[in-house]
């Protein structure tokens, strides 16, 4: 009786590999899609940290040369937004505006800035500036939207 060497995979064993392959793909995707959604809400969450402890910020600097009034605008640009009205600094660096998922952008056509969107999912989630009470409030009330303030 001849003993032959196996030298290869036979085919039963690579279609068992790629139904395996196949399955942990099917299993992965959904949870990777989940994730991004999840880090542009975090990311989305920091952004309005940043923006209302700037505003904050900006107020009492203001209070302490004796100005009571809040800035009037977060932005002084459409392509650079929360970097100030042309006169503060709001955020050191401002946030680049994009229509992408994860991106802000303003719906102002001009000064002052006060209209701003936040894309999360397929979702826009608008926020408000006012500039008499300093508030930076969001508009939209869905169900990815409200996981950025809650």
């Amino acid at each position: 009786m001849l003993l032959t060497k196996k030298n290869a995979f036979t085919m039963i064993e690579l279609v068992f590999v790629i139904v395996v392959l196949g399955i942990l793909a099917a299993i992965a995707v959904p949870k990777f899609a989940a994730t991004r959604t999840d880090a542009q809400i975090a990311k989305g969450r920091s952004d309005i940290a940043s923006i209302r402890s700037a505003i904050m910020n900006e107020r009492q600097s203001r209070l302490i040369k004796g100005d009571s009034t809040w800035i009037n605008s977060l932005s002084h640009g459409t392509s650079t937004l929360f970097d100030g009205n042309g006169t503060v600094d709001l955020l050191m660096y401002g946030i680049q505006s994009g229509a992408t998922d994860g991106h802000w952008s303003t719906t102002d056509n001009g000064m002052p800035y006060t209209h701003y969107t936040y894309k999360v999912g397929d979702e826009d989630c608008t926020f408000t500036y006012d500039g008499n009470t300093g508030k930076f409030t969001m508009d939209s009330n869905t169900t990815l939207c409200k996981k950025l303030i809650n």
